[in-house]
């Protein structure tokens, strides 16, 4: 082989096997959304305010510790008490460094820490909502994408059987044996099926776009999704809706965000009621400053009647250096019913957090109710049609057979093809309906969402 025929086939290697279409498996397509939907993400943001809330709760208890510099510097004329003007030119200089921290307020920051706590809980529960959500939208389009799959290889076998029927119309036509009509009807059929083939087509193509929006993906004319080989043996569904409604209850994470802002509410309530306690805090500081006459340098006069120099700048600092410590406390005496009112305020809230959990409930309830009626309607139709796909796949034979005797026309033959895909279809659409209901009843029993 040549060096120009090697480097041709290394290219043509390259672009099938280095673009290839990237085929998405069930998980793939949950992992990939559970990271990258903007949903989630926001959601994500959400939980991360809320664990920036409880840092700042719990640094609470730690003390304020704050430091002060001033410098003034004063000028002009001033007067003794014996009415003698004098220069008042002067500087001063002061520094202080402060700390209070809370000794008592029956319990305020422990209970603020708890309320903040039940927040992060339900800000993660809330992330757990929306990837859930995400989840079953998705295994739903990817049922579908399947789905219309099966229905083109429908059409593609209507089809491949539609063109047999042709080519002998078309024989037996130019012998003589057959009247151009049989060849005419027999090319309309065939049109037929390539328009019913290429609208297979288009509706797979599109189940597989939506899914990638969903996904948020760029390129979905390279995207398509795995071929998962369904065993299905449907047996009749097991409607334990009690059963199924009791693991959902306790595994579905909208209950359990409901749940915890129940508790957060409770919990918010003490805190308001804390405003209700008195207020200790303790404080500590030290100091010093720094005084500089600018008229004449002196701050006195000794009793000889010399002048008292000043000292210098960090020889004052150390002498007139000085501590305090402190406590002090806030008795609340009257605030105008502010704080009961703020305390009525939380228990309604802590109302409409119970209601949201009766609602969280109810919503579940419903879509439990839904999945098992719909699992018990799709198994009945799946066995309605299977029955139908049976005497439709007979009638066609019989046809064909009685075609070829010459006992039936073209006509019947197409009607009798046309019923057996229609059958095919309706068998296929019940089997992805009922699989989808079956599944979404294990995921409310917490069962993972797989194929």
């Amino acid at each position: 082989m040549t060096l120009r025929n090697v480097l041709a086939a290394s290219v043509i290697c390259f672009g099938v096997f280095g673009y290839g279409q990237k085929i998405w498996t069930l998980q793939e397509c949950v992992d990939y959304a559970a990271k990258s939907n903007l949903q989630v993400i926001q959601n994500s943001y959400n939980k991360k305010v809320q664990e920036s809330n409880l840092t700042i709760a719990k640094k609470e208890y730690l003390p304020n510790v704050s430091g002060s510099i001033s410098n003034t510097a004063t000028f002009g004329q001033s007067q003794d008490v014996f009415g003698v003007s004098q220069r008042n030119d002067n500087f001063n200089n002061n520094a202080n460094v402060g700390a209070n921290i809370l000794v008592y307020n029956n319990g305020r920051l422990e209970k603020n820490i708890r309320k903040v706590q039940f927040d992060v809980e339900a800000s993660q529960f809330d992330v757990e909502t929306v990837q859930n959500n995400i989840s079953l939208q998705i295994a739903q389009q990817y049922l579908s994408i399947l789905l219309n799959k099966e229905i083109v290889k429908i059409s593609q076998s209507a089809l491949q059987n539609a063109q047999k029927l042709r080519d002998r119309a078309k024989i037996t036509t130019d012998v003589g044996t057959t009247a151009q009509t049989i060849l005419a009807e027999a090319d309309a059929a065939l049109a037929r099926e390539k328009q019913n083939l290429k609208v297979a087509e288009v509706n797979r193509d599109r189940s597989r776009f939506a899914l990638a929006q969903l996904l948020i993906l760029t390129d979905y004319k390279e995207f398509d999704v795995a071929d998962v080989p369904i065993l299905f043996d449907p047996q009749a569904p097991d409607l334990g809706v009690e059963q199924v409604l009791d693991k959902a209850y306790g595994n579905q994470p909208q209950i359990k965000a409901a749940e915890s802002r129940i508790k957060s509410s409770e919990a918010q309530t003490e805190v308001v009621k804390t405003a209700f306690w008195p207020t200790i805090t303790a404080n500590a500081g030290v100091g010093s400053f720094y005084f500089n006459s600018l008229a004449t340098n002196t701050v006195g006069i000794n009793p000889d009647g010399t002048p008292i120099k000043e000292h210098g700048f960090f020889q004052q600092y150390k002498d007139n250096f000085g501590q305090q410590v402190g406590i002090s406390a806030n008795i609340p005496i009257f605030n105008k019913g502010i704080t009961k009112l703020q305390v009525e305020q939380s228990k309604i809230n802590q109302d409409i957090a119970k209601n949201n959990l009766d609602q969280q409930k109810l919503d579940v309830k419903q879509n439990v109710q839904k999945a098992a009626f719909d699992a018990d309607a799709n198994y009945q139709t799946f066995l309605t049609s299977v029955e139908a796909e049976k005497s439709t796949k007979l009638a066609l034979d019989f046809a064909e057979k009685s075609y070829e005797a010459g006992r039936t026309s073209i006509y019947d033959l197409n009607i009798a093809r046309n019923n057996y895909a229609n059958a095919q279809g309706s068998v296929a659409q019940a089997k992805f309906n009922y699989l989808f209901s079956q599944k979404l009843l294990d995921f409310y029993s917490g069962i993972p969402l797989s194929l």
